[in-house]
């Protein structure tokens, strides 16, 4: 790639556009997962379910990370904040969450020390200009950013930093991409494959999803022309009878993954007997926790956590959202008592998430729906 324009090049969106419209079966819904919340807002920033024909719908998937923490666990981490000894630092999105009582937003207001950082390692440095207090990092996030916490986390092993520790609530793609595939109410034809995922792990842990449940899977990019391309390949395997994992995000994404990534990962976590997703309830070896090796730098042995599981509020439908079974905009209180400023559920505070990218980007297209 040398210019990002040449992925938003509106003609050859038209162009594969009407290949698309060639592909597809007369009279047959088509019905397509992008499982990455980056995919969801690409789509509607852009436009590019517009271009694609009335029988192709595109629902979105449990890949937001801040989405899928059940308020339980954000109730752990205010608990862990408001311990008078604590620094607790955490990305952006997460001070917005609510929990059964408030946020860590709501939680700093009161006095307890809670402070935003971009990475894992700013959390260590302040571990490092603070050596009388205790500083703890919430740790969230696929995949993706687990990398990055190991490797914070090796360095302050390295280094014999006593003070820094870690809320480890990282999570798998795998386990919930079984979990949909199980569940009886919803169809899907084909994935879009979460390309900031595929980063670290490669293509080849999705090869399941053609094996075991017949549905073809395309990793794909970011950009427009990326998600256009995707969808066109999805369906071109469709309508050629065939099943498996292809890979539209070679620029970026090798087939078996980032060997130094998975190493740091297999070193520093191991894999929790079962992890509670937000809507889509305990899901089996989902979730990560530090390995032995590193449990000095556990956060939930160092400290006492409620560790309660808190039941979503009864207005707020994430679960369907995440699991694709309604669109963001037919929740009773989408863009009325939950919207981006103060929001009910975790979906409309992430910038991943589909409820956020539904309110900041999809209202045409939800009139045009009502219409």
């Amino acid at each position: 790639m040398k210019f990002v324009d040449e992925y938003r090049d509106a003609d050859l969106g038209r162009a594969l556009a009407a290949e698309i419209v060639t592909t597809v079966e007369p009279g047959r819904h088509y019905k397509v997962m992008e499982v990455c919340g980056g995919h969801t807002h690409t789509i509607y920033k852009y436009g590019v379910d517009d271009l694609l024909p009335a029988n192709v719908e595109l629902v979105h998937g449990p890949g937001c990370p801040v989405c899928v923490i059940p308020m339980g666990r954000v109730d752990d981490a205010i608990a862990v904040a408001r311990i008078p000894e604590v620094i607790f630092t955490c990305f952006g999105d997460m001070m917005r969450v609510p929990g059964s009582a408030g946020t860590l937003l709501d939680a700093k207001a009161e006095g307890a020390d809670v402070r935003m950082v971009y990475s894992p390692l700013d959390a260590l440095r302040i571990a490092r200009q603070n050596p009388g207090r205790q500083v703890v990092f919430f740790a969230i996030g696929f995949e993706t950013t687990a990398p990055s916490t190991a490797l914070t986390l090796m360095r302050a092993k390295a280094e014999r930093v006593p003070n820094f520790s870690c809320f480890c609530n990282h999570v798998t793609i795998v386990p919930p991409l079984r979990a949909l595939l199980e569940s009886p109410d919803l169809r899907l034809d084909g994935f879009i494959g979460p390309g900031h995922v595929s980063t670290v792990v490669g293509a080849r842990p999705f090869e399941f999803i053609p094996r075991d449940y017949g549905k073809p899977i395309v990793i794909s990019g970011f950009e427009p022309l990326d998600v256009l391309q995707s969808v066109h390949m999805v369906l071109t395997q469709l309508a050629q009878g065939r099943c498996e994992v292809e890979n539209q995000y070679t620029r970026v994404v090798p087939y078996d993954g980032n060997p130094r990534a998975l190493e740091a990962l297999a070193e520093v976590f191991e894999l929790r007997p079962h992890f509670e997703w937000r809507g889509l309830g305990f899901i089996s070896q989902s979730g990560l926790k530090l390995s032995a090796a590193y449990r000095d730098f556990d956060a939930e042995s160092r400290y006492p956590v409620p560790g309660i599981r808190v039941a979503d509020p009864k207005a707020c439908q994430c679960g369907e959202v995440l699991k694709g079974v309604i669109k963001p905009w037919e929740c009773k209180v989408f863009g009325t008592a939950c919207t981006p400023e103060r929001p009910i559920g975790t979906c409309m505070v992430s910038s991943e998430g589909a409820c956020a990218a539904y309110y900041n980007y999809g209202r045409l297209a939800r009139e045009r729906q009502v219409v």
